[in-house]
């Protein structure tokens, strides 16, 4: 198998078709089909059957595909290690919304000036749907909170804390304080979808403690959440560091939950699924934490670079 007829077959899964395939990667659609089936005939079976329009992987293609990814990846890693001095290509990023709003900005900015050629896709998601990502090869790598279970990463991951987050409850302002679950005196949760790491951990301080919200509320944002907040709709719990975004916070009270305390946030990649790009975001995000400074771009090198939310 050549690397050439794998891209070429993941391009295929990826586009869901050859007609797709063949403009994603500015080839003939002939050509295509040609190098699928020369590689069907490599392995001595076929890879997809056609039902209707559409193409479908075979068992023995869904076998290939995680194979082909890894096998891509590694010559990615390679082609980046030959030149580590200048990180260049694309770089997809995934970060929940918190770390994005309140950590990354600056140092995304620090990031491009330093590394113009690098093409950024920040993708924000909850934690769990950010570690998928990272599984699925979706992303290169994400930005999530600690799990409950750290353990659940296994050995497919490689990890770098690169944040302190401290964990606090908010409620509308007037509310008395919070020394336990019972203190509280809404009975909403507002909260972001399942997934969201936070979320579990309150969701197990509740349990710990015998009590269950009576309803949970779910937003997709921090900006809703809190404002739910302020308008009396419920209680939420968010990073500390959320608060600092709002101009007002009048109307809102801060609750220190000790049994909680401070969650690292995360690094996040596939174990050998690693770049000159992402190791000079992780070398940012390292220098940030400790309070060191990264070196100056090299000399010549615009002071500009693309990025894109998706």
């Amino acid at each position: 198998m050549d690397l050439a007829a794998l891209t070429i077959f993941r391009a295929v899964v990826r586009e869901n078709g050859v007609t797709r395939a063949a403009a994603k990667l500015n080839r003939v659609q002939s050509n295509v089909t040609t190098r699928i089936k020369q590689l069907e005939e490599q392995l001595g079976t076929e890879l997809f059957i056609r039902d209707g329009r559409r193409l479908v992987l075979t068992p023995a293609g869904e076998t290939l595909l995680p194979y082909a990814e890894r096998l891509l990846a590694l010559a990615d890693e390679a082609r980046h290690a030959v030149r580590e001095d200048r990180p260049s290509g694309r770089l997809r990023l995934g970060a929940m919304e918190s770390t994005a709003a309140t950590r990354l900005p600056g140092l995304l900015a620090q990031y491009h000036q330093q590394w113009p050629a690098v093409e950024l896709e920040l993708e924000i998601g909850t934690t769990g749907k950010l570690i998928e990502r990272v599984r699925e090869f979706e992303v290169d790598a994400a930005l999530v909170a600690t799990p409950l279970d750290p353990a659940s990463l296994g050995d497919l991951f490689e990890t770098e804390p690169v944040f302190r987050e401290e964990l606090v409850m908010l409620t509308p302002r007037g509310h008395r304080p919070i020394h336990e679950v019972r203190d509280i005196a809404l009975s909403t949760l507002i909260a972001f979808e399942a997934g969201c790491a936070y979320r579990t951990y309150i969701e197990k301080w509740y349990l710990d403690h015998g009590v269950r919200p009576a309803r949970v509320l779910e937003l997709g944002s921090y900006h809703a959440i809190v404002a739910c907040v302020a308008a009396g709709a419920g209680v939420a719990v968010a990073p500390r560091s959320v608060l600092d975004l709002r101009s007002d916070t009048s109307n809102i009270a801060v609750h220190e939950l000790p049994e909680i305390g401070t969650l690292d946030t995360l690094l996040v990649w596939r174990r050998g699924h690693f770049s000159s790009a992402l190791n000079a975001l992780r070398r940012t995000l390292v220098a940030s934490r400790d309070g060191t400074a990264e070196g100056d771009p090299p000399r010549g090198e615009a002071a500009s670079a693309d990025a894109k939310v998706v």
